[in-house]
Order: C-alpha cells, then structure tokens, then sequence
C-alpha cells in the first residue's frame, strides 16, 4: 500500500498524538539506544519523532559522522527509513548530495551513517535575515546542481526546504532528508513542508512532479533573497493552527498560496535584478504549466543570467563610450536642428490648420445654402393648398383612389429634378409623403416594398434624433413640426444609406397630416458647385489633390459624405467615428456647438476600411453647418503639410555625413573589440565575500529540535 502523507509546518509525519508520544520518549535518554562497533557517539545533533541524529567519531580515522538512529522499533513504519536510504544510496555519486556511509539494517534500532557537515544546515543561517543577492544565487545554483542530479536518477526530493539543504566546508549547498522523496514514475502523493510545497502538491490524492520540485526552488531561493518564505506571515500562522485536520489545512494552504499576494516585494531587494526576479516568479507560477519544466531548465535560465551579466561592462564600453563621442560631436548642431525643426512645424501646423479653418467654413457657408435651398424647395411643395386637399380628401377615402395626389407629387418631384439639372446640381434620390400616423402614402420613385407601411419609427417622421423600436411605437408619438435633418439610415426601398429632410404638411388649421420628405444618399450629400472641393476617387496621397472634403454628422458621429464613400453607394457602408474621438471632437454638454474646430491628430474612420489611401496622421479642421449638427470637414494629412520641414532636416543631415562616416568607423572598431572578448571566456561572477565570511564565523549551534523531524539537526 503507498505511504500515507501527512503534513508539519516542518516536515509531518505524525498526529499531534504520536508527536506528544515522541517527545516523551525522546526526553528518557541522552544516549543512543544503539551500541554501534568502531564509533564513539559524542553528542546529540538532534531530536525527532522517529529518533535522532547523533554525532559520532569514527575510530580508526577520527572523522566525524553524523549516525541516524531510529530508536523506536516498535512504533515506526520502515518504510520510511528504506525509502530515504534507498535514494541517499542512488544518488551517492554526486557532490551536491549528502553522501551515504553505511547502513544497519538489520540493527534494532536501525541506523545509517552519513557525512557530518559542521556548518549545519542552510536554515540556522537564514535566522539572521536575508542574504545578498549573489551569495543567494550561488546557494541556489548548488542546490540545482543536486536537484539536477536527482532528477537524472529518477528521483524527486519532494520537500525541499532550508533546513533540508547542509552546508559543507566551503559553504557549498549539500541536499539531505529524502524521506519524502519519489520516483518519477511512482503516484504515490507526498506531501512537502509548508510554504515551500507546490499548491498542487497540497493534496493527497496528487501524483509527483518535478515541478513540485521546481516550485519549493522557488521559494527557498525567495527565503534567501527577503529573509521569509513567500506566503508567511502572524496571521497565515494563527489561520493554519485554527485548521483543525489535515484535509482543513491542505485547503487552507492552497487557498492562501492561490489568493494572497507575497509580501515583501523580491524585486525591490538589493542586487535582484531583472531576470534574477523572473526566475523567482516564474519558478512560483501558480499554474504548474508556467513553471519551468524541470530543474535544468531553472539552471539554464541561470546560465544565461550569468553570460549576460557578464557582458555588461563590455556592452558600457562598447556603446557608452561611442554613444558620448557622438553626443560630443553632434550636440550643438543636433540641438539647433531640433529646436528649427520644432518651430517650423509648429508655424506650419499652425497655417495649414488656419487655411483649413478657412476651408472649412467656407464649404459649410455652401453646404447650409444648398440645405436651405431643399428645405425651400420642399416647403414650397408642402405648404401648397393643392396638397392639403388632395390629402384630406385621400384619407376620407381611407387613401383608396389616391390617383390624382401621386399625379400631383410626381409633377411636382419631376419639375425639381429638371431645375436641378439646369443649375447643375444632383437630384434627390427619392421623395415620399407620411401621414400623421407614420404610414407611407406615395413615393416617387414607386415602390410598392416601402407604400402604405409604417415608419413612424424613424428619425424623420418624429425628430427625436434617434430611431425607435418599429415593432413598439408609443401612441403618444407625434410628427415633427418643423423642418428636420434626420440621421442617416439604410433605405428599405434600395437598400443605399440616405439621410431625409422632411417638412410638416399643414391643415387649415395649423395641424399637421402628413411629412413630405426628399432624401440623398450618402457619399452625395454635396452637391454641385460644391464638387470642384472632392478629391478625386482613388487618388494616393503622393498623387492626389492635398486635402479631402467630407461631411459628418455630430449627433451620432456618422460620416455622411467622404470622396470613399461616394465610390462605395451601393454597399452602404457606416464609417462612424470612434467614441474617444467624437468626445474629444465634440465634448457632451459643450454648450459651443457652433464654433469653428481644429485638430492636429486626427484620423479618419474611413482608415478602417481603406487603411492603403486614407490611413495616417491628419490635420483636420470642422465648421458647423448651420444649426443642423452637421460639420463640414477639411482635411489633409500631416506628413504632406510638413514636407518643407522635412525637406530642412535632410539637408542638415546630409551636412553632417561626413562626421557620421567617422563615427560609424569609431564605432565599428569598438565594437569589433566588443565581439572579440564576448568570444573569449567570461569570468564567473564574485561571490559576495561579507556573506561568506558570515557564514564561516557563525556559531554552529544546532538549531532547536523541530516536532516531527529528526533531521532539522
């Protein structure tokens, strides 16, 4: 049967019931229930649940070992002990791994013999605070060395953590206490010690992983660097001593490494650099998945730390010193350039965004005269007594034999085209008349798709500026009473977008029957004389006239009428412009709305759909088109409208070639010396010597005895 795991903030291996035992029974004796041939116990290292670690000489050569007894026959599982020995035996060859010198199997009590590190264990050091950032390295580095190598065997530690990583003579890591450790193949759970073990590991039906492995580096290496494992603080504590059973504090553990955030910060510490701080985050990644893989991986990412730390002072020297000869050479000139350069775009800004201004209004002067010019020519139609009757008498008729009311309009609709065409100018593309109730009861063009429906929904029939629901029009809805531009909307008849400008039909007695409505596609909006202002259709900006005439509408932001959009009628496009620039173009709430706008960063909506003409930074200028929330915009793009600067800036550049020439010879001679010593060896970076010599003059008591583990020693 698999072990059954169990948990300490230590290492676990017991209830509090067997640890309360184990502690009795460890305080009887200050000798080692083991009588072992050609050694000489001196002292106990320290106590566990399982037995002790003696200090013991060696007879024949005087070496000291330190001797593991399991003192309790009786009430032990030998599993534990065959699964420690059998590991610390595989991996003996390494240097990194605390090394194996015997074992009593048959003993009772069992035993076995493993070197004796007098510098202790890693934890009894970390009682002083945090280490530098590069002794914290090296210890890392070592302990990867030996993860490295276990690995290879197969071999999983399980419960890496600072009182399970020795320091030998030289103060180099040594990895000890496989006790919790797993094959690679085995599903067997294990659980680890508190605020080292992976969140996942934290459960008791988990499989092993190396990346359990991968997650406790992290956290010793975040121990070394801030002086406290991530996670841990007073009130983590309290909340895992109130957990009441195992399964509770699995839970809790796992919710806290998941929810709360490691304090303090391993990135604000001294000599934690960059990509020293993403190794730490990226070895404590929640998700397994974003960790590295293994520990090679972690080591390699080391590696490379290493090569390109190495390189900094060859980088320093190889561009920071060019880089100040340039600056020497071009600092007067380069200055004065930017200052000329600066000041002529702003006046060229400045003038291109005044004769644009200019532009503007003078095409919103010509645009609201041809609006007032429909909206006279509509009125004329609408306020026609003829009209009135003709309707009344078609709706007492309940709109049956409306012959001589749709003779009357298209006369009409006709005569206006043909005064359109004399003067030059386009024709509506429909007329229509609604009455009072929003049913459409002629329009001319025909259409039978559009006649005797209601459309009392849209914009043009109610003037609220916006279209309802056609499925729930309130009874309370009533037609517009006065001329109106309605917004733009796609026609049920052709399918093309249209704006409509509709005019009240009256009754004797100032009542309104019906609206009568003329209506434009857009992309036509503008109207002959006022053409001659459009670019030509597929023009490029290198090719083309420099500026682009165009129509919106600032009620919705749609644009209305764009030398794109008349090329694209038939497809009836809805270019709107983007909801950060129509506040910034026409803020809620301005009460200016009628004042003259420029703008030096403007882009055009029509980019999105044509980015090869129409995409780039523009210089833009809107006036109002009378009271109708119409703007005419002029706009031209700004790379053009700074070209004479440009221009400038080339001239002063070709100035300096020749000095650029010197500098461009300097710099590859340096940087010819750069490369060759990057193909050179580097030096391996210094350990911190004040961090050493702290750990060589340390008094190496041994540290208290841990409930549950007799391998804190």
């Amino acid at each position: 049967m698999p072990d059954k795991p169990s948990i300490n903030t230590d290492t676990a291996v017991q209830d509090e019931s067997a640890a309360a035992d184990s502690q009795t029974l460890s305080r009887q004796s200050r000798h080692p229930a083991l009588v072992l041939p050609g050694f000489a116990f001196e002292r106990c290292l320290g106590d566990g649940a399982f037995g002790s670690v003696w200090l013991a000489r060696e007879e024949n050569t005087g070496r000291m070992v330190a001797v593991k007894v399991y003192s309790h026959h009786g009430r032990l599982d030998w599993t534990l002990l065959a699964r420690e020995v059998e590991k610390l035996a595989a991996l003996d060859s390494s240097r990194h791994i605390v090394g194996l010198l015997a074992v009593g199997w048959e003993s009772d009590p069992p035993y076995y013999v493993m070197e004796y590190l007098e510098n202790g264990s890693l934890a009894s050091h970390l009682v002083d605070g945090a280490l530098s950032a590069s002794e914290a390295v090296r210890i890392a580095k070592g302990v990867l060395h030996g993860l490295v190598h276990a690995h290879g065997r197969g071999i999983l530690h399980c419960d890496l953590k600072p009182g399970n990583v020795l320091l030998d003579d030289d103060l180099s890591p040594r990895l000890c206490d496989f006790g919790q450790s797993r094959l690679s193949h085995e599903q067997d759970p294990a659980l680890g010690t508190l605020y080292y073990m992976a969140p996942e590991q934290a459960d008791l039906a988990a499989h092993p992983d190396a990346r359990w492995d991968v997650y406790a580096l992290g956290a010793l290496l975040y121990h070394l660097l801030t002086g406290v494992p991530p996670h841990r603080d007073n009130e983590s504590e309290r909340d895992l001593v109130a957990a009441g059973s195992l399964a509770d504090r699995l839970a809790f553990y796992r919710r806290l490494v998941a929810e709360k955030q490691r304090i303090p910060d391993h990135r604000r510490q001294p000599g934690v650099d960059r990509r020293l701080a993403d190794i730490v985050d990226r070895c404590l990644q929640l998700d397994p998945d974003d960790r590295f893989p293994n520990a090679q991986s972690v080591l390699d990412a080391f590696t490379t730390r290493d090569r390109m730390r190495s390189r900094r002072p060859l980088i320093a020297a190889g561009g920071i010193l060019p880089l100040l000869l340039v600056a020497a050479m071009f600092l007067f000139g380069i200055s004065a350039t930017n200052d000329a350069v600066q000041t002529a775009q702003e006046n060229l800004i400045t003038r291109s965004l005044e004769s644009d201004a200019v532009s503007s209004r003078i095409m919103a002067r010509g645009v609201e005269r041809e609006l007032d010019s429909w909206q006279q020519e509509l009125a004329d139609v609408a306020s026609s007594p003829r009209l009135r009757d003709l309707l009344i008498s078609a709706a007492e008729r309940d709109w049956e034999g409306r012959d001589a009311l749709v003779e009357y309009l298209e006369t009409k609709r006709l005569q206006a085209i043909g005064n359109r065409a004399r003067s030059g100018r386009n024709p509506d593309a429909s007329w229509f008349v609604v009455d009072a109730k929003g049913f459409q009861r002629w329009r001319g063009p025909t259409n039978d798709d559009t006649l005797d429906k209601q459309w009392a929904h849209r914009d043009y029939f109610h003037g609220l500026g916006k279209e309802l629901p056609s499925g729930d029009i309130p009874d309370t809805l009533s037609p517009v009473n006065h001329p109106h531009l309605s917004l733009a909307f796609q026609s049920r008849a052709t399918g093309h977008a249209i704006v409509a400008f509709s005019v009240p039909v009256r009754d004797a007695d100032d009542s309104v029957i019906a609206i009568l409505a003329g209506t434009r596609e857009l992309g036509s909006v503008l109207s002959t004389p006022y053409a001659e202002y459009k670019p030509r259709p597929g023009s490029t900006p290198s090719h083309g006239v420099d500026r682009t005439i165009a129509i919106l509408d600032s009620r919705d932001g749609r644009l209305l009428d764009h030398p794109w959009l008349h090329t694209h009628i038939d497809t009836a496009p809805v270019v709107m412009l983007d909801p950060p620039t129509q506040q910034k173009l026409f803020p809620a709430g301005e009460k200016s709305q009628h004042v003259v706008r420029v703008h030096n960063d403007y882009s055009d909506p029509v980019a999105r759909h044509d980015a090869d003409i129409f995409s780039g930074d523009l210089l833009a200028a809107f006036s109002p088109i009378g009271k109708t929330g119409w703007y005419a915009m002029v706009q031209e793009r700004r790379d053009q409208a700074l070209q004479p600067v440009a221009a400038m800036r080339s001239n002063v550049l070709r100035t300096w070639l020749g000095a650029l020439t010197v500098s461009g010879l300097l710099l590859t001679l340096i940087w010819g010396f750069v490369l060759k010593s990057f193909s050179q060896t580097g030096q391996q970076p210094g350990r911190s010597q004040n961090d050493r010599q702290r750990l060589l003059t340390r008094t190496h008591s041994p540290p208290p005895a841990v409930e549950g583990d007799p391998d804190s020693a």
